[in-house]
């Protein structure tokens, strides 16, 4: 462990991802003091208080305080929208990604991270442009199921921050993870990657400890039980996703 400027502990991977980070404003959220980040992620925003993926549900998040806003894309009729389902995403009145990052764009979402989970390969050189011009890229954490989505991305814009995501079995099978665990720490060490999103039954302290040991950030997914939600960071997960972010106060939520 090393010590910044002004001599606080600071990890390897908090230096690495502070200096891909454009902006002050965006450094001081991220880092915080120098030392291990924990994320509260609103999954869709905050899905239990608004239909997820909305702008509703975004600005719910941030009234109840998040630090991290999770969001699907996929492509539907030519165009980014956000949709968890193509069933969502050909449904009337799917946001259009241009439309969503136009509104986190805002002065009320400054500081917020965004996590953007990528559902198929073919969107990401438009994502990443949208992203671009929106300044938020600095800001976005880009993740999916699909390796060969995570790898066009890195790619295509080498600055951004990536994670693979791994689900449930069933999952697994369609994504056709033969030893989930060892690909996905050797690409951690690798740095085809540089977090590990985790269907939040799949994790343990062996395996925080494992992509720790190679610089990576481990957040699980989707957590809707206080009770879960404190045994993962108890554990020292580096962040969780819920869909009421209500549950990482004591007395909030349901």
């Amino acid at each position: 462990m090393r010590r910044d400027r002004k001599g606080r502990l600071c990890d390897p991977v908090t230096r690495r991802w502070r200096d891909r980070i454009a902006g002050p404003r965006h450094l001081s959220h991220f880092v915080g003091m120098c030392g291990d980040v924990f994320h509260r992620v609103g999954h869709g925003g905050a899905s239990a208080l608004a239909p997820g993926n909305t702008l509703a549900s975004f600005d719910a998040a941030v009234e109840v305080g998040v630090d991290m806003i999770e969001f699907d894309v996929r492509t539907c009729r030519g165009e980014l929208v956000l949709a968890h389902t193509m069933l969502d995403a050909r449904r009337r009145g799917a946001l259009r990604l241009h439309d969503a990052l136009a509104h986190l764009a805002g002065r009320r979402f400054a500081g917020v991270e965004l996590n953007v989970d990528i559902k198929h390969v073919g969107c990401e050189t438009a994502l990443l442009d949208e992203l671009r011009r929106t300044g938020l890229l600095g800001r976005a954490l880009l993740s999916s199921q699909v390796p060969e989505v995570v790898d066009r991305l890195r790619a295509r814009e080498p600055r951004a921050r990536v994670g693979i995501s791994v689900g449930g079995r069933l999952a697994r099978l369609t994504c056709r993870w033969a030893d989930w665990r060892g690909q996905v720490l050797n690409g951690l060490a690798a740095r085809r990657w540089d977090a590990l999103m985790a269907q939040h039954r799949l994790i343990d302290a062996r395996l925080l400890e494992d992509v720790a040991d190679r610089d990576g950030r481990l957040y699980a997914w989707t957590v809707n039980e206080r009770g879960a939600i404190g045994a993962l960071r108890g554990l020292g997960v580096h962040g969780i996703t819920t869909g009421d972010p209500r549950l990482f106060t004591p007395h909030g939520g349901t």
